[in-house]
């Protein structure tokens, strides 16, 4: 198979091996990130954009790499959703860009933990006897 152009339109098999993801983990990814949304053409088939990769590769950092949950990682991506484009740009979950924009970044990352980590805890109290 050929190679692709940079800015060209990758399937789901593509993105699965380019990331090292199981396809099923891409679908997932789709129905808990209100951000990822591939093409789907002829019969449902996915096509991502460079943009869809990026968040993939985000998402992928802060579950496999941050340790975060998938609602910990759904509200990290909101957070950088607001967030201005340019602080947006990652690669294998390093932020680049503007200083303050990754401070803010750092700090929203650090309360969805707090978060995650509170909700954990009020989960285990529960469950106590």
């Amino acid at each position: 198979m050929a190679d692709k152009a940079a800015g060209a339109f990758q399937t789901i098999s593509e993105v699965s091996s380019a990331l090292d993801l199981p396809a099923h983990v891409l679908r997932f990814w789709e129905t808990k990130f209100a951000q990822l949304k591939p093409m789907k053409r002829n019969g449902g088939r996915r096509y991502y954009r460079p943009e869809d990769i990026e968040i993939l590769e985000s998402i992928k950092a802060l579950l496999y790499q941050e340790g975060f949950t998938i609602k910990g990682a759904q509200k990290a991506m909101t957070s950088r959703k607001s967030a201005p484009a340019t602080s947006l740009k990652t690669s294998a979950g390093a932020i680049a860009d503007a200083a303050p924009s990754a401070n803010n970044l750092a700090i929203s990352q650090a309360l969805a933990l707090l978060d995650d980590a509170d909700n954990r805890l009020n989960r285990l109290l529960q469950t106590a006897p």
